[in-house]
């Protein structure tokens, strides 16, 4: 098999392919999709630290004099949500959104959310016992983050429902050439999320509340768009990674039953297993950047004007950092994992995401301690975004 992102079966285990590439080629041009790989840790790391490389290039020049076509203009409004988050910029507008935002998001606020976590992990894991199991991913992993961002911004409960599927849609637009299709829906839901948030962010600057909406609203330095795409962004970033750690976490675990045991009898192995799990089978298998100035990776000179594709599944993997790393093992204790990204653009959720991990996972081996697969489960068709379509589990 070799590198090819459309194809189920490499979706579905792409670790051996990453092995041959970084031994036989950790600097690659794939022409599909006129990218550099980059599969070694090292250089992986080194990249998302590295000031010459960007996640948009529109600070530094425009489109044509990047030498690249510019977007479709039926995708202008998904766009102009997009860069107006902190993800897609880069200094000095980042540095000032990322400060403005990360005050929500300081250890003790974030640590403050726990119980709340503990208590929603705990309700529908309950339900999910009561019912003898189900899908994990539809009535325990996607509901868990999705309700906590939800009620950090302070979206109204009849609205959540609205949230996932408009999460859904956008990110369909960060595969690899993405059907045309996929283009429109993307559109569509950034189109719609933003309306929604414009009007819900107007009400909360006339009546406030005790919520992160009603905070971003109050702060003149932030425009209306960047407040947009600031909320767009903590939803998808927010969730779209805890769903697929816990749903791939779970099929990891069956697949290697002795660890599964192993953290049943010993729950102070949780911290370090969801960082395992993370690590064994990465949610966020690739994480792009433009190069703004040459670079020479590995000895290959990559230059201005095109993108690296940093291969995260493929680093995590890496036996020149992680002992034998094709093994699950819980307790890990030396884990340099990159899933949550590195420099500028680490992810700021982090803290929070490890807390819903750990307490859904402990509420799940607490109350069902004999959770066992029905059937084996299928990889949804996304590589970027890479995780389960469903995971259907009986309570014993």
């Amino acid at each position: 098999m070799r590198f090819d992102p459309w194809n189920p079966d490499f979706v579905a285990d792409p670790y051996g392919v990453y092995a041959e590439l970084r031994q036989q080629a950790p600097v690659s041009f794939f022409e599909p999709t006129g990218q550099w790989l980059i599969a070694r840790h090292a250089d992986v790391n080194a990249l998302l630290r590295d000031r010459r490389l960007g996640r948009s290039y529109l600070q530094v020049a425009t489109h044509e004099e990047f030498g690249q076509e510019p977007e479709p203009e039926f995708q202008e409004p998904f766009w102009r949500v997009i860069r107006a988050g902190m993800l897609d910029v880069e200094p000095p507008v980042h540095t000032r959104l990322r400060r403005l935002v990360s005050r929500a998001f300081t250890p003790r606020m974030v640590e403050s959310l726990r119980p709340r976590v503990r208590a929603i992990a705990g309700g529908l894991v309950d339900a999910f016992v009561e019912r003898g199991g189900g899908d994990l991913v539809a009535e325990v992993a996607e509901p868990l983050p999705v309700t906590v961002i939800a009620e950090m911004l302070g979206i109204p409960d009849a609205d959540r429902h609205l949230l996932r599927p408009w999460s859904a849609d956008i990110c369909g637009m960060y595969e690899l050439n993405p059907a045309p299709e996929a283009q429109h829906t993307a559109v569509r839901a950034a189109s719609e999320f933003a309306g929604y948030l414009k009007e819900l962010a107007r009400e909360r600057a006339a009546r406030p509340g005790d919520d992160l909406i009603s905070a971003l609203a109050q702060i003149d330095e932030l425009t209306e768009d960047e407040l947009v795409g600031t909320c767009v962004l903590l939803l998808n970033a927010g969730h779209e990674a805890t769903v697929n750690v816990t749903g791939n976490g779970w099929w990891s675990l069956f697949r290697n039953p002795a660890e599964l045991v192993r953290l049943r009898e010993d729950r102070g192995l949780l911290p370090t297993a969801i960082e395992e799990l993370m690590r064994w089978d990465t949610p966020l298998q690739m994480f792009e950047r433009w190069v703004l100035e040459d670079i020479e990776v590995g000895g290959v000179v990559i230059p201005r004007g095109v993108e690296v594709a940093l291969l995260f599944g493929s680093a995590n993997r890496d036996g020149e950092v992680f002992g034998d790393p094709d093994r699950l093992d819980v307790g890990r204790v030396d884990n340099p994992h990159i899933s949550f990204g590195a420099g500028i653009h680490f992810c700021l959720g982090a803290p929070l995401a490890r807390i819903e991990l750990i307490e859904s996972f402990g509420a799940l081996m607490d109350r069902a301690p004999k959770l066992e697969l029905v059937r084996e489960p299928v990889w949804k068709p996304g590589y970027v975004i890479r995780g389960l379509e469903s995971l259907d589990l009986r309570v014993a």
